[in-house]
């Protein structure tokens, strides 16, 4: 509560100071608009001002940031046509360019203000160092440039100063890396504009004839040609960095898709694609919201309930709220007080609503035509990608289930149906124990045969369900350990070599590798009689490469293919299959009497790491 009321308290009083500069800055007009006089030359003044107006509308950028190069045409203005057309072009132009970039009221009446107060105390102070120096009139170029640095000094000075005072008093944090990024703008702005009005000083000393409108535009076009050509590139080369972030984001999301590694990759590079003071992320499944992700100044302590997840129910379209105290939304409640504008960006997907992305900055109506597409696009990538999980996930949930009918099925018409009939047997050797001996320990025989059989159906169904050794072990170790066996049981050279840094697949993927590498090398061991197997696994770019090469005696593929129909065991017809499954191709190349080379190339469709079919379906 007492950090509540001291935000509050400093709210006030940068309220209270804008606004005592905003009607000092308007006073100090009202009281300078009766010394003004018709402009001797009101074409160069027009020129001016354009000039100023697009120099402030296109800021330059410097390193680290943007400044606008305004004061050389402000100053020149002050020469020309005095004071009060200085001030007066200076705080028009000021405000007409923050009315058109939709910047929040206080600001419109805020920056004229202060930029009026800190060029008229400037000029003041110039005026009194002017008297100080008594420069005659032999000394004009040097008079000139006392007077460019006793003005522009104080003028940058006073500025920053007015500007360090509302934004420590405000309760936003400023730390003192944000001042000194903001002072090096500052910086760079005085170096150029001090520099273009020594040229100013020293060129319009000499006497090259009489100055008029085009003399300013040749001089001054340079200064503006540059400010909007550096602008537009800039907003060029920002528009490649955002397109290039999203294509990032977007791909590695896709990649990431099979796990919940992408909440975190989305926090971690979100600042890059919108930049925001705070934002939530909310998915719908089966009608239950969920707050999946959230950063910056939001209530962590806030409840979710039925009316509010109605109230996100209503959003189906971008929709931006400019003023909290005005109309915040649905949302508002998850939000601090500081987060004056959000804007609602739904995860629509044919008509579908998906989840809900809601961003918050603590400026009114902050929020750009930019931000909104940024928004809107990042929003539509994860509808797609929240969508495509789900469809994972219900495909996994599919699976599961139809193995579980499918071994229930199998214990159905199996194992039960032996142990029926294994019981049956018993029972009728029971009954007939007395009377025909001979007849009844047959059927017991009978039955403890049948239930020997059941007792291995039973232990082959218990293995099959305990967690493969791509999965307990990854694909690489249990390949290596499964050859490390085979060496024991076998007097044969068996190679292995690895290309490439491994990567983790789904474990659809691994089995089907791993079992096509079991089959091929004991297929081999078995009918070639090699004397040496060599296997490569090569993690590539774009596939993953498997190839089981051996020495032996080779084989005719079509009587291979003939006998695999007739023959229910894991062949080449099953190896086929399982590749299939995960989009792979399998060839298989061999003749009597030159070996044969079995080799398996698996797309990475760039999903993998889940543990789900993902490779089985993504084609689906």
């Amino acid at each position: 509560m007492a950090a509540k009321d001291s935000l509050n308290r400093k709210e006030k009083l940068a309220r209270y100071a804008m606004t005592g500069i905003s009607l000092a800055g308007g006073l100090l007009l009202l009281y300078t608009l009766s010394g003004m006089e018709r402009p001797n030359e009101p074409l160069i003044l027009g020129l001016l001002v354009i000039f100023l107006g697009i120099v402030e509308f296109y800021p330059m950028p410097v390193w680290r940031g943007f400044t606008t190069i305004s004061f050389p045409l402000v100053y020149a203005i002050l020469v020309m046509h005095g004071l009060e057309y200085a001030l007066w072009s200076y705080a028009s132009v000021i405000c007409m360019v923050n009315v058109v970039k939709r910047r929040p009221v206080r600001i419109i009446f805020f920056n004229p203000a202060q930029l009026v107060i800190s060029f008229y105390s400037a000029v003041l102070v110039a005026r009194w160092m002017m008297d100080l120096t008594s420069l005659d009139a032999k000394s004009a170029v040097i008079g000139g440039l006392v007077h460019i640095t006793a003005t522009i000094i104080p003028f940058y000075i006073i500025n920053n100063l007015l500007v360090d005072f509302i934004l420590i008093a405000r309760p936003q944090p400023y730390t003192f890396m944000m001042w000194r990024q903001k002072t090096l703008q500052e910086v760079n702005s005085l170096i150029v504009s001090y520099i273009y009005l020594f040229l100013f000083v020293v060129l319009g000393n000499q006497n090259r004839g009489e100055v008029d409108v085009i003399t300013f535009f040749f001089f001054f076009a340079p200064l503006v040609g540059f400010a909007l050509l550096s602008s537009i590139i800039v907003r060029l080369r920002k528009e490649k960095a955002k397109l290039k972030a999203l294509f990032r984001i977007s791909s590695e999301l896709n990649k990431k898709i099979a796990s919940d590694e992408w909440l975190g990759f989305l926090g971690k590079n979100l600042p890059e694609f919108i930049d925001v003071d705070a934002c939530i992320l909310w998915t719908k499944q089966n009608g239950k919201w969920e707050r999946r992700y959230s950063a910056g100044l939001v209530n962590d302590d806030a409840d979710f309930d039925e009316g509010q997840a109605a109230a996100l129910e209503t959003i189906r379209h971008m929709v931006i709220y400019h003023n909290s105290r005005k109309q915040a939304g649905p949302a508002s409640g998850y939000f601090l007080n500081d987060i004056r504008t959000k804007m609602y960006a739904p995860l629509m997907l044919e008509e579908e609503l998906l989840g809900l992305f809601v961003f918050g900055r603590s400026r009114t109506k902050s929020f750009t035509e930019d931000d909104i597409q940024s928004a809107v696009t990042l929003a539509n990538q994860l509808a797609v990608l929240i969508k495509t999980k789900w469809l994972f996930s219900e495909e996994e949930k599919r699976l599961i289930l139809e193995e579980r009918n499918r071994i229930a099925r199998d214990i159905h018409d199996g194992v039960a149906q032996t142990l029926a009939g294994a019981v049956l047997n018993l029972e009728t050797a029971e009954r007939k124990f007395l009377k025909t001996p001979e007849e009844s320990l047959k059927l017991i025989h009978d039955s403890t045969d049948k239930l020997r059989k059941s007792l291995k159906e039973v232990r082959e169904s218990i293995y099959a369900l305990r967690p493969y050794p791509t999965e307990r072990v990854g694909l690489m170790t249990a390949i290596e350990s499964r050859m490390h066996s085979l060496r024991k049981e076998h007097a044969v050279e068996i190679l292995l070599e690895k290309r490439g840094a491994e990567i983790e697949l789904s474990s659809m993927t691994e089995k089907v590798i791993f079992d096509i590498f079991q089959e091929s090398v004991q297929n081999a061991l078995k009918h070639a009689k090699p004397t040496k197997i060599d296997i490569m696994l090569s993690f590539q770019r774009e596939n993953v490469f498997l190839k089981i090469k051996d020495n032996g005696i080779g084989f005719s593929l079509f009587q291979a293919m003939i006998k695999a129909r007739n023959e229910p065991h894991f062949g080449i017809l099953h190896m086929n299959e399982a590749a299939e499954k995960i989009k792979a191709s399998l060839q298989i190349d061999s003749k009597e009497g030159t070996g044969t080379e079995i080799t398996l190339t698996v797309p990475r469709m760039g999903i993998e790491g889940g543990k789900m079919d993902d490779q089985a379906y993504a084609g689906r």
